[in-house]
């Protein structure tokens, strides 16, 4: 890839160690080879990230740029070959379930001429793999690369032509990129908020041997989305999101909880065999109206944090970062490259927000037929190849 130097050097200051973090950092070091770049975590180095079980799906967009990186992992991936959407019985009028059977949506990589639709890994697995290759860069060029973790940044303010970070001395830098975000249940209210009271149980559950490996499964229920997101070894990360107010899961056991998930996922993918102990996530939407303040960019979920229903928060933030790198990569007035970033990525950031804000409601609906309407609209996308191939390309690289 040909490598275009900027007008000027840009002292970039990048606030966040995490995935879209260190995957903006390594690319910008790649591609902006004047540019000044220093990585600011409260993460001391020395804290070992990659035992962090957290389970992160891509989409083959974000595995594709990763790989051009050279930033992604060898082994502890596991790709997703199909993706199955359904819901729970009844999702459709008798007559119609009759006749065609319960409907769902299947998308293949195979037919989609594709090697995969995606991979799941541990949020450890990506964040060690990103977090090395970032350093080797910063040991090959110390001049121009620089770690500063266990610092935490206190404040960015702007000042005449670029902005002040406050990380124990305040340092004037041209540009400075929060990619620091937390979880929703953690985050002060940005300009679109909503509370969706649900909330997400997430573990690991074990297949039965017989089960399809690279299956990822997404199941709506009346209470809300339930999925299964394949990983190496037959013990697939659930996420399962229910109502927070009157939470029908808080109560039950292990066994219990096991029970209820063999009645909602369908006969291909059970019976699930055992249960991990879960942990319990917040969900809402939390969203700035625009990515950049001046000479500061909000990417990841420091831009925005959305329901899980989609699956596609983290491929977003990641979209976010490739097309500031290439902005910056063509040279001139950062603050030009800014606006541009913001009319480019409305779209596709937009419609996200837009999709998987509306299908987190419509799980508290309580409308007569909106459980049939959900189940015949899956069912349509399943006939139409055309429309089920646009989906997939959306999900696999964002809205171009």
């Amino acid at each position: 890839m040909r490598t275009v130097q900027t007008a000027s050097p840009v002292r970039l200051a990048i606030v966040g160690a995490g995935p879209v973090g260190l995957a903006l950092a390594i690319d910008a070091a790649q591609r902006l080879p004047d540019a000044d770049i220093t990585v600011f975590d409260a993460r001391s180095l020395e804290r070992d990230v990659s035992g962090d079980p957290r389970t992160l799906a891509l989409s083959l967009g974000s595995v594709q740029w990763l790989q051009r990186l050279g930033a992604w992992p060898s082994d502890g991936v596991q790709p997703i070959l199909e993706v199955n959407v359904s819901q729970q019985p009844p999702s459709a009028p008798p007559v119609f379930a009759a006749l065609f059977g319960e409907p769902q949506v299947r998308i293949g990589a195979q037919e989609e001429a594709v090697p995969m639709l995606g991979a799941v890994l541990s949020y450890g697995r990506i964040v060690s793999t990103l977090q090395q290759a970032w350093l080797a860069l910063e040991t090959a060029q110390p001049h121009r690369l620089h770690t500063r973790f266990g610092t935490p940044v206190g404040a960015i303010k702007p000042v005449d032509g670029g902005v002040e970070i406050d990380a124990g001395i305040a340092e004037r830098v041209d540009l400075a990129v929060v990619a620091e975000g937390g979880v929703f249940a953690d985050q002060a209210r940005k300009a679109v908020s909503r509370d969706y009271h649900q909330c997400a149980w997430v573990g690991t559950v074990e297949l039965p041997p017989e089960a399809t490996p690279g299956v990822a499964y997404e199941r709506f229920t009346r209470h809300g989305p339930a999925a299964l997101l394949p990983l190496p070894g037959g013990r697939p990360s659930l996420v399962w999101c229910v109502g927070s107010d009157d939470d029908p899961v808080a109560e039950l056991n292990d066994a219990q909880r096991l029970a209820v998930l063999n009645t909602i996922f369908p006969a291909s993918v059970t019976p699930l065999r055992s249960i991990s102990p879960l942990k319990r996530f917040p969900l809402g939407l939390n969203a700035e109206r625009t990515l950049t303040e001046g000479r500061t960019v909000r990417i990841g979920n420091a831009a925005q944090t959305l329901h899980p229903v989609a699956g596609q928060g983290l491929n977003l933030g990641l979209r976010d970062a490739a097309e500031l790198v290439n902005l910056l990569r063509q040279g001139g007035d950062i603050e030009a490259a800014l606006r541009r970033l913001e009319w480019q990525r409305g779209p596709d950031r937009w419609a996200l927000i837009a999709t998987t804000d509306f299908l987190a409601r419509s799980f508290t609906w309580t409308l007569p037929g909106a459980g049939a309407a959900r189940g015949l609209g899956l069912a349509a996308l399943q006939a139409l190849p055309p429309l089920k191939s646009l989906l997939a390309r959306q999900m696999m690289f964002g809205r171009r």
